[in-house]
């Protein structure tokens, strides 16, 4: 069984002659408890340190409370998902439910050993006034092993500061400051496996002066790829916003792509952008349904009792609960998939060989600015045309490609603001105003229909659909609302987008 726990910790440099303060005078918490444990740890990897050099550990741990295979998953600095399988006796082998956790990186290469660490700790247990445990401490007395090809040994200590529950992280802080007053610092590994790994794993790229519009878009481009890649997982996990935050970023980076195209040449990430509109898509059946069942289920929560007639609730989770099951079966197979795979070394090679064009190497402010104006008028031309809409129809789909162009708007404007300061900002601010307004009423339109049809379904198997006609109403009334309000939201962003 794969179970997963949130870790809150931060390393400290340990030297021999540095002295520990007693884990007790930390912060003025009590100790509660304290022992001795030995950790024996195995990490395993790719030739090229896939995981490693995306932040990720994979070991198979012997010894102290939770023995097994773990997975740890970067969040931020000190915060890590760590994913625990429990140990089969009879094999070494990685778990194939963590084989899969990691594709996205490994590309299906072996994991192999590439390290082993052995650790023997020294545990303090600390507990608040109340006798509520917020920290554990743990002092390490660490012997390192680099494995083939490039062997090596190192032995260190160090001290490490894991927040228990709901402990505030700001003692985290406090633990730092009251250390260095010690001369005991932050760690410059993020964790033993890096300080074994050594010269192995890249440097840390140097700050980014962004001296080209080119160095500003591959950034934002970077940080993109990154976050896509570290849904994988999550997604896989079924782990809450998941699905939803990756297929914002795939559209993200198509839309970053597109309205770039002066920039970073069209034919050589025209692959790019058809993959990204596939992964999106896929995707997006899972979260669509998602949405739309806790929509209708708010809904009907909103109705008064003596008008919810028949089994409402039940007829909404019967369907959508196969839709559900459905769409999630659909995102994992597109993240199982070849094409999945090619999209991945597609994006390697877009960010180590940009196709930038010459315009990419001019100054950031004048390209990025021309990039967002061409956004922009791509947008009021999507909104110009709401005038030669007919009917009701026509005039939703019409409605929608407004949003559509806005998201484009918004996601070029954004890798323009660390260029063009608070203009860029508060322009980004204003689309997203439209854009709200926009989706919510484009979410009316895809709830009717489903809601008569479900009316329907109700009447043939010999219920009321009572309730639906009534929820169909409100989204017809909201609807209305929506596109009341959305002219005078359009006014304050086409006023904002003439000062740019």
């Amino acid at each position: 069984m794969t179970t997963g726990v949130r870790e809150r910790e931060r390393k400290f440099e340990a030297p021999e002659d540095a002295r520990l303060p007693d884990p007790g005078e930390l912060f003025g918490l009590r100790v509660s408890g304290h022992d001795e444990v030995e950790l024996d740890a195995t990490y395993y990897d790719t030739a090229d340190l896939g995981l490693a050099r995306a932040g990720l550990t994979l070991r198979r741990r012997v010894g102290g409370d939770d023995s097994g295979w773990h997975l740890k998953l970067p969040v931020d600095a000190d915060t890590r998902d760590e994913i625990r399988r429990p140990l089969d006796p009879a094999t070494t082998a990685v778990p194939e439910e963590l084989v899969e956790l990691v594709r996205v990186h490994t590309r299906d290469a072996a994991l192999e050993p590439v390290a082993k660490i052995l650790t023997r700790r020294r545990r303090w247990q600390l507990v608040d006034d109340g006798g509520t445990r917020v920290a554990e401490v743990a002092e390490d007395g660490v012997h390192g092993v680099r494995l083939s090809p490039a062997s090596g040994e190192e032995n260190w200590r160090e001290l490490e500061v894991e927040l228990v529950g709901d402990a505030p992280g700001r003692l985290l802080d406090a633990v730092e400051s009251e250390l260095s007053g010690l001369g005991v610092h932050r760690s410059d590994a993020p964790s033993k496996l890096s300080r074994v790994l050594g010269d192995r794993l890249p440097a840390p790229a140097p700050g980014r002066t962004h001296r080209t519009a080119g160095d500003v878009l591959l950034d934002h481009l970077r940080t993109q790829v990154t976050t896509l890649r570290a849904q994988d997982p999550l997604v896989r996990l079924d782990a809450g916003d998941a699905v939803h935050t990756m297929r914002v970023t795939a559209r993200r980076l198509r839309s970053i792509l597109q309205g770039h195209r002066r920039l970073i040449d069209r034919a050589a990430t025209a692959a790019v952008v058809d993959d990204m509109r596939w992964l999106g898509a896929e995707l997006g059946a899972a979260r669509d349904t998602e949405v739309m069942a806790a929509r209708f289920a708010a809904a009907v929560d909103a109705v008064p009792d003596v008008d919810v007639l028949g089994p409402v609730q039940a007829q909404i989770t019967r369907r959508f609960g196969r839709q559900q099951r459905e769409g999630r079966s659909r995102a994992l197979a597109a993240l199982d998939s070849h094409r999945y795979l090619d999209l991945q070394a597609r994006l390697d090679d877009l960010l180590d060989r940009p196709p930038l064009t010459r315009h990419a190497a001019g100054k950031p402010r004048p390209e990025l600015r021309r990039a967002v104006r061409a956004a922009w008028r791509r947008t009021a031309a999507r909104h110009d045309a709401l005038a030669s809409a007919g009917d009701a129809a026509e005039r939703d789909a019409a409605l929608h490609e407004v949003r559509k162009a806005a998201k484009r708007a918004r996601y070029v404007t954004e890798v323009a603001e660390s260029v063009l300061g608070k203009r860029a900002s508060r322009l980004r601010t204003r689309i997203k105003d439209v854009q709200t307004v926009l989706g919510d009423h484009q979410d009316t339109v895809v709830a009717r229909p489903v809601l008569r049809e479900l009316g329907a379904q109700a009447h043939s198997e010999g219920h009321n659909g009572f309730t639906f006609g009534i929820l169909y109403a409100r989204e017809a009334a909201v609807a209305q609302e929506l596109r009341a309000r959305l002219p005078r939201a359009w006014k304050r962003l086409a006023k904002r987008a003439r000062s740019l």
